[in-house]
């Protein structure tokens, strides 16, 4: 028996050690980019043209950083960007609430029907062309609503809040608050909303993040460059090589460089620039996530 535990600990640790070495050889496969990105923004642009960065800054410089911070349609864009993100996600933690809490009651009539009509739409949709067709009828084409109303509630989402609400929020607990006289809407503000503190850190998540980086809607809706996002923006520098020479004004004259390896400068620059409010945010939200990661895995 003793020979067939230890011969059994000998196979964990060989399963264990592959395990890790196959772990760290991911990590640096991810990391490895991110490291190269941050460090060519910091690099001059001849270092970057040249090939000659890979994990640390060559010829360190800020002229990357100096010349998106000078430019208006970044700093617009930026701007625009962090109010879809703020309005989009509230809408969007809202209506998600709102939607699941109801479908989670036993006693809500029709919401069999009402969930199967929901998830209905993420397997059928109309597709793009009536999409557009829709939000140009209802007068939202170049406006900030086809940003935040077309993308108000994920079903996806809806379907997780709801199966957390019903694990998390016994029948007994509302039957409860009913004998005390306690209404529906105050029941979901001082009990359900404090309960559910990890499904909203999570769904806040989620949803800011793809605000952030949405582009889709602003490609297809959006024509006034006031309105364009930070990822439009992006996208006209790293795609079409739209390049505004103005971004170079007060530079010295024996920095600057030719307009290819200031645009590779500034492709790494607004990666970085572009990634940085999701990575402030999610220190904030951590310790929910391991937590409402797991919301729907197990009921009961």
């Amino acid at each position: 028996m003793s020979n067939r535990l230890r011969r059994e600990s000998k196979n964990d640790k060989i399963f264990l050690t592959l395990i890790y070495i196959i772990l760290w050889i991911n990590l640096m496969i991810i990391v490895f980019p991110l490291i190269y990105i941050i460090s060519a923004s910091f690099s001059s642009p001849d270092a970057v043209t040249a090939g000659k960065v890979v994990l640390w800054p060559v010829d360190p410089s800020i002229l990357g950083y100096t010349a998106i911070f000078r430019n208006n349609q970044v700093l617009l864009g930026y701007a625009n960007s962090a109010f879809y993100t703020f309005f989009g996600t509230l809408l969007n933690v809202t209506l998600t609430v709102m939607a699941a809490y109801p479908l989670s009651r036993k006693d809500f009539y029709g919401g069999s029907f009402i969930m199967l009509a929901f998830t209905f739409t993420m397997l059928f949709s109309g597709g793009l062309i009536p999409l557009y067709l829709l939000v140009r009828n209802l007068g939202m084409i170049d406006t900030r609503w086809s940003m935040l109303i077309p993308s108000a509630m994920s079903v996806y989402y809806v379907i997780i809040a709801r199966t957390f609400f019903q694990g998390s929020i016994p029948g007994e607990l509302v039957e409860a608050t009913y004998l005390d006289g306690c209404s529906d809407f105050k029941f979901v503000m001082k009990i359900v909303l404090p309960l559910s503190a990890p499904l909203i850190a999570v769904l806040a998540l989620f949803y800011s993040v793809g605000q952030w980086n949405t582009y889709f809607n602003a490609l297809i809706f959006l024509k006034t460059p006031s309105l364009y996002p930070l990822q439009i923006v992006l996208r006209n520098i790293m795609i079409q090589n739209i390049f505004d020479p103005t971004m170079l004004a007060q530079t010295d004259a024996k920095r600057m460089m030719e307009r290819q390896g200031m645009r590779t400068l500034l492709k790494y620059s607004l990666i970085v620039v572009a990634s940085l409010p999701v990575i402030i945010i999610y220190p904030f939200v951590q310790k929910y996530f391991v937590k409402g990661i797991m919301i729907g895995s197990i009921k009961g």
